[in-house]
């Protein structure tokens, strides 16, 4: 059989995810997952679990063991007052215990809904995009407004939709311009940057969604950055800066009005 058309295991999904396939293996992969939207849904959980984790676990991992904790530490005292043949076995014991306990802990974790899941990359690619590009003082948009007619033309022709940049001049924000984002799955998403008469910026991420989702608005918020969510009509919006609630749910109002308006 051709590698071709070999059937995809879930080995080769997991290590999809742990970006340990070659070029071959993560192609074949993408076509698959581009032809299962079950497998899709499955990886894109996988990778939200690995991200989570890792984000969960980032500071202690830097963090230093204390040497009454070491485990080699603790192994090597407890070996050495057993038998040769004893601490065989307890090495063989100890690796069968921790490769079942992670089984375990992955087969218990409850998988995020579809929602769930698509609510959780459209805020974390909400507040990692103003963090990187609206904070820059100097290159925030690849496009000025000053080209606004060329912006709109651009990113809906990469998002293959009707996207323009939300009119929020009554508010006292004027559109700096935008720039294409990359998803986590090769797609398109659009980011508009915006600053009112005192210079705070704040970003608005338009991403595209499946069409039968949905997600009311849900608040957001990461050191003094604040922002809210939600999805409707096939089309992830986010609202992010250093902002009040009051400030936020004004913009989020408007942005939606002038959705409803343009659908």
């Amino acid at each position: 059989m051709a590698a071709a058309d070999r059937p995809i295991s879930t080995d080769e999904l997991q290590a999809y995810v742990d970006d340990r396939l070659d070029a071959d293996g993560r192609r074949r992969v993408e076509h698959y997952l581009d032809t299962e939207p079950e497998a899709a849904r499955q990886v894109a959980a996988y990778g939200a679990q690995r991200a989570g984790l890792r984000e969960a676990f980032a500071g202690h991992a830097a963090e230093p063991i204390p040497p009454a904790l070491n485990l080699s530490r603790l192994l090597e005292a407890r070996l050495e007052r057993r038998p040769a043949w004893w601490r065989a076995a307890a090495a063989i014991v100890l690796c069968l215990g921790l490769g079942g306990a992670a089984g375990w802990y992955l087969a218990a974790s409850p998988r995020p809904s579809r929602i769930d899941l698509a609510v959780s990359l459209l805020q974390q690619q909400a507040m990692a995009s103003h963090t990187v590009y609206a904070a820059d003082g100097r290159h925030p948009i690849e496009v000025t407004a000053a080209e606004s007619d060329h912006l709109s033309q651009w990113l809906s022709n990469r998002l293959r939709r009707s996207v323009a940049p939300p009119d929020l001049s009554a508010l006292g924000y004027r559109l700096l311009g935008g720039r294409l984002l990359a998803t986590e799955r090769g797609g398109a998403a659009a980011l508009f940057v915006y600053d009112d008469a005192q210079g705070n910026r704040i970003s608005v991420l338009l991403r595209p969604m499946a069409p039968e989702l949905s997600a009311t608005r849900t608040d957001i918020a990461q050191g003094p950055l604040t922002g809210c969510t939600w999805i409707h009509g096939g089309m992830g919006y986010a609202v992010v800066g250093a902002a009040s609630d009051q400030t936020l749910d004004q913009i989020s109002d408007q942005i939606s009005r002038q959705a409803g308006k343009a659908g």
